[in-house]
């Protein structure tokens, strides 16, 4: 375990962004367990407080993660509970269908979220761990939610795939620029999870289809091998692997992942007829 842990003696604080549910509602109570003072922040006050009280964290707040100023009150509020020792940028959208298909508004929300709003949290969080050296207290982890579909073309999900492949290689780089100060940096891209978003999904599109021909995952799995990762130097993690492999292929040779893709949406299509989805 990393000594940012309350069981290692010196309590810290943890933040995680769109908490209210899902994905990050998962993390959080995952870092709740490991001994960490989460804050639960969403752009959902009341959601985030709701969550907060029934998953044992310290507290939920408000939080608009494209404003960079708010994210940097949220991580000055986490330092007067404990030290921060962790910031995990899950907040996201996804709106499904081609990019001629979106509205300007759909485009740039998609963007300003996922991407912008990442590297915010980040800046907010990387100047808190500086700025505590001089208090005696060093490094921290900084947890990114991507998705499988940054490894690869992702018709009818283009922007969502674009801002995750945007922020996976954000990752990457930052996971060195900022190893000096002990910041570990760790991503977690699962294929499709059963959230809140994925329902919002059109039931009849082809977005359904294709992420029924892969692997279902649940929010908490994603949290534990996302969590799993602090206090290690894997910067990032594909669930399952081998859908990560496949993914990575098709990135290699885009002409044949169109070939495959009517086949897997196909699959995908059966597969949700033999559940009663159809």
């Amino acid at each position: 375990m990393p000594q940012t842990l309350a069981s290692a003696g010196r309590p810290r604080s943890a933040v995680v962004t769109g908490a209210a549910r899902g994905i990050g509602r998962a993390i959080a109570a995952e870092l709740v367990s490991q001994g960490y003072l989460v804050l639960v922040t969403d752009l959902d006050a009341s959601a985030a407080e709701a969550t907060a009280s029934e998953i044992g964290a310290h507290a939920g707040m408000a939080l608009d993660v494209t404003d960079p100023s708010a994210n940097r009150r949220v991580a000055v509020r986490a330092r007067e509970v404990a030290p921060l020792g962790a910031w995990v940028c899950n907040a996201g959208v996804a709106f499904d269908g081609d990019l001629t298909d979106l509205t300007e508004h759909q485009v740039r929300l998609t963007v300003e979220v996922n991407v912008l709003g990442v590297m915010w949290g980040v800046r907010a969080a990387a100047d808190a761990f500086r700025e505590q050296v001089a208090v005696g207290v060093t490094g921290g982890e900084i947890g990114i939610v991507a998705s499988l579909s940054a490894h690869a073309p992702v018709p009818n999900l283009s922007v969502y795939a674009a801002t995750k492949a945007a922020v996976l290689s954000l990752a990457t780089s930052i996971a060195s620029e900022l190893r000096h100060d002990r910041i570990g940096v760790h991503a977690v891209c699962p294929d499709g999870v059963s959230t809140a978003m994925l329902e919002g999904f059109d039931p009849e599109g082809s977005t359904r289809e294709i992420l029924a021909a892969g692997v279902l995952l649940s929010p908490e799995t994603v949290a534990r091998e996302l969590i799993a990762m602090f206090g290690t130097r894997r910067v990032y993690r594909t669930m399952p692997v081998w859908r990560g492999v496949v993914a990575r292929s098709a990135s290699l040779s885009p002409a044949l992942a169109m070939r495959l893709d009517p086949v897997m949406r196909r699959w995908g299509a059966r597969r949700l007829r033999r559940a009663g989805v159809r």
